[in-house]
């Protein structure tokens, strides 16, 4: 049976998880109410866990370094009880090579070859070029499938990242260019890296140290 992560550690890991954000989007994060999450945040920075700033017309809230340990201390006591067959582990190994796929994929629809060995940036102009790169996000996605459902059948948080990258390559597929490697939005590169600092977390792993 999937193991259910307590609002705390959900808040804390979405905190983690986007970065930067505000209360509301806190709460989408993981389905959780606003209000209950509000008060889960201001608990947090009490604790020195998570700090709220704000500056021109955004704000939002971040984890400090307290924050990002206590989150990974959570973290793995709840791998320990949920996954002791180290099924996420097991996973991880298969999602890197699909990472390194989709780094290639992001860095083709960005930046194009010129005649002089060079690259410039995509004018997205050469359409064949393009659904290509397309075509091999879906198969990234055809391949993610499998991979979320085994990962949510171990620990829920792991839910939807496969809907999210499919409804990102549906408006890519629409023209909308953004929704491949925007930031801004919940692009096909926005869910993959959240995905992946998602596991990378959970199994306590240096992302700087992975190659």
């Amino acid at each position: 049976m999937t193991h259910l992560s307590p609002r705390e550690l959900l808040v804390l890991h979405a905190v983690r998880l986007l970065g930067f954000a505000g209360t509301s989007e806190v709460a989408e994060r993981f389905g959780l109410d606003t209000a209950g999450t509000a008060r889960t945040l201001v608990l947090a920075e009490e604790r020195g866990w998570v700090q709220h700033t704000a500056f021109a017309d955004l704000e939002g809230w971040s984890l400090t370094g307290e924050g990002r340990a206590e989150n990974e201390k959570r973290l793995a006591c709840e791998r320990a009880h949920a996954d002791p067959d180290g099924v996420i582990g097991s996973i991880y190994q298969e999602f890197r090579p699909l990472n390194e796929r989709l780094l290639r994929a992001c860095t083709e629809w960005q930046l194009t070859p010129t005649p002089g060995g060079t690259f410039a940036a995509n004018d997205h102009s050469d359409r064949v070029g393009d659904a290509r790169i397309l075509d091999e996000l879906a198969a990234l996605h055809n391949a993610l499938i499998p991979l979320v459902r085994r990962l949510a059948g171990v620990l829920a948080r792991f839910d939807g990242y496969d809907a999210r990258f499919a409804a990102a390559l549906r408006r890519a597929r629409s023209g909308a260019h953004e929704w491949v490697d925007r930031t801004d939005v919940d692009s096909c590169h926005r869910v993959w890296f959240q995905l992946h600092e998602d596991l990378v977390a959970t199994l306590g792993v240096d992302r700087g140290a992975e190659h």
